[in-house]
């Protein structure tokens, strides 16, 4: 976390719970933190594609709410770092919870008949993000919050693991590679807040196209950005092989993966 002192700019004073280790204010006076901002777009951008293909396929309304949602993540998390108020703090933190839902749904639904709704599941899940919700807005504890969404990313790992090992092992590279990115960024998020002091005083010493290398919380929404976005592609090709299309994994301009589908053909 950041040491006291950081300067104030055009959102006033911190009332946030959380002030992340990039000075605050430190590259323009407009946006507390500018690269944990700017750094949310990978959360933004790509997943609006990925929603409008995902209307263009006809694919269940599940998919397309699970691209909406991680677009809806990173714009609360660009509110909540450009502005550090706790209001914004909240816009970031309860759809992340409401987002990992959808994925959770998704993933234990994949071997279901096309548009079935599991209300069971739906309820339990509706109910614990209520839950969620109510006690986190009466605690403000981050450590909850924390907490809450590291059950359910274990369960969505826990998940992954039994369709790569028993039921497509052919996807183990699209589903090791999306936790692996995103491990990789929970271990960033870690070494930011731990050694926070000394990452300051590191870029205080170093020029700024080094220093900013160094800001491993905007590291965290690029890598869980795309480590999420990566988890809905694997979810989505599970789901479509059952339902016998055949998916492709097709890089845009050679980097950036999309799925596309063709029915299977019928002999």
């Amino acid at each position: 976390m950041a040491p006291a002192g950081d300067r104030e700019g055009y959102w006033g004073s911190t009332t946030s719970t959380l002030d992340w280790c990039e000075e605050n204010y430190a590259v323009t006076w407009y946006i507390a933190e500018f690269w944990n901002t700017v750094s949310n777009l990978i959360m933004i951008i790509p997943p609006l594609f990925g929603a409008i293909q995902s209307v263009r396929d006809g694919l269940e309304k599940r998919y397309i709410a699970s691209y909406l949602a991680l677009t809806v993540v990173g714009m609360g998390s660009w509110c909540f770092h450009m502005t550090l108020k706790y209001e914004m703090q909240l816009l970031d933190e309860l759809p992340m919870i409401y987002s990992c839902c959808i994925f959770v749904y998704c993933m234990f639904e994949c071997f279901k008949t096309k548009n079935s709704v599991n209300y069971h599941l739906l309820f339990i899940l509706v109910l614990f993000s209520l839950i969620v919700t109510l006690v986190y807005l009466k605690v403000k504890e981050p450590v909850f919050h924390q907490v809450m969404y590291g059950m359910l990313v274990f369960t969505l790992v826990l998940r992954s693991i039994y369709i790569v090992t028993w039921v497509y092992p052919w996807l183990r590279g699209l589903g090791y590679t999306s936790l692996s990115i995103f491990l990789l960024g929970f271990l960033l998020w870690n070494i930011d807040n731990i050694f926070c002091d000394s990452l300051r005083n590191f870029r205080k010493k170093m020029p700024p196209i080094i220093g900013v290398t160094t800001q491993f919380h905007a590291w965290w929404h690029i890598l869980t950005g795309l480590g999420s976005y990566l988890h809905i592609l694997f979810s989505l090709y599970t789901r479509t092989l059952y339902l016998r299309y055949r998916p492709k994994v097709k890089f845009i301009l050679g980097i950036w993966p999309v799925i596309l589908l063709e029915p299977l053909r019928k002999h």
